[in-house]
């Protein structure tokens, strides 16, 4: 009798020995590394459309499939060591989030599949050999953003047709980004407006940049894609709206928050069938035969909440044309 409560405690003592996180892990499960080089508040959308897209898959996470999320917080020069932590954690799959992560993530392993979220040029980036054919561990999803920097200073133009002079936000360390602004000149050269550019490397130059903006007499602002400002896109929109700048984002979030308007590839479906990419991965496919594909999906959102604050009317030939109105 007492040999079985000895027995009884003893596998009750190590039970309770397991932690709660090694508990809540399936086993043999595939491990997915999640790697952005923003944060991971600002991204919870995001990360919730990638398991929408692995559920429609047949994927739960805490089931079937384990995802580590690593996040960089705006601070780029933190990614190798997060994606180390990836390697150590012997992740299946690394899903990048941003050139950035992919880039660092490219440059720690040449065998581990890396699947990319949205990229604005995956070819010119050097992350693929072509489109058709990637020819290494890197595949994914453009998200054309180059080609539509153009649409997105035709639309400043058709809402405000004196526009002359437009301020581009922008970040020359983010891969992609003279791409870009070079195709941004291209369109305000076609539509006779003049752009100033200005360069933040850190947050604390937001604010410096604006008041550039006004010195410089500019009648609206184009912000590209950085992850400087897609953490700090609160102080961004209420700087525009002090500033009285009608603003163009690369994100829905900003509008959302209460920005004027953006213009793009839906980045939530983007990174949803970034998962049909894992899948195919984990059946057995070589990302170097997964052609990248592009957006299928593009969101014109404009808040008219943050056009009244500044005293601006959108035209309706402009407004019918809207996928939402935030009013």
């Amino acid at each position: 009798m007492m040999e079985s409560f000895l027995f009884w405690l003893l596998a009750t003592v190590l039970l309770t020995a397991t932690s709660p996180a090694d508990s809540q892990q399936p086993t043999n499960a595939p491990r997915i590394g999640f790697l952005g080089g923003g944060s991971a508040s600002a991204n919870v959308v995001r990360v919730e459309a990638f398991r929408q897209g692995l559920r429609e898959l047949g994927y739960v996470e805490g089931k079937n499939i384990v995802i580590d999320q690593q996040w960089a917080e705006a601070k780029l020069d933190r990614l190798p060591a997060l994606t180390a932590e990836l390697l150590r954690l012997k992740v299946d799959i690394i899903v990048t989030a941003g050139a950035p992560a992919t880039r660092t993530a490219k440059n720690a392993t040449l065998t581990i599949p890396i699947v990319i979220t949205n990229d604005n040029d995956p070819v010119a980036n050097g992350f693929v050999a072509s489109l058709a054919r990637p020819g290494g561990n890197i595949t994914g999803l453009s998200n054309l953003s180059p080609e539509l920097s153009g649409k997105r200073l035709e639309l400043l133009k058709e809402i405000i047709a004196r526009l002359s002079r437009v301020a581009v936000l922008g970040t020359s360390t983010v891969p992609g980004n003279g791409q870009i602004l070079r195709e941004t000149e291209l369109a305000a050269d076609a539509l006779r407006v003049q752009l100033q550019y200005l360069d933040v490397l850190d947050p604390k130059n937001i604010e410096t940049a604006f008041q550039s903006a006004g010195k410089g007499r500019a009648d609206a602002l184009l912000v590209l894609s950085s992850p400087i400002f897609t953490s700090r896109r609160t102080q961004i929109i209420e700087l525009a709206a002090k500033h009285r700048l009608p603003a163009m984002y690369f994100r829905q979030e900003f509008v959302e928050d209460g920005g004027l308007m953006t213009y793009g590839a839906s980045l939530n479906d983007l990174v949803r069938r970034a998962a049909t990419y894992v899948d195919k991965i984990l059946r057995g496919a070589k990302p170097a035969d997964l052609p990248v594909e592009q957006p299928r999906k593009f969101e014109f959102i404009i808040n008219l909440k943050a056009a009244k604050q500044i005293g601006l009317t959108i035209p309706p030939n402009v407004l019918v044309r809207a996928d939402r109105v935030i009013k």
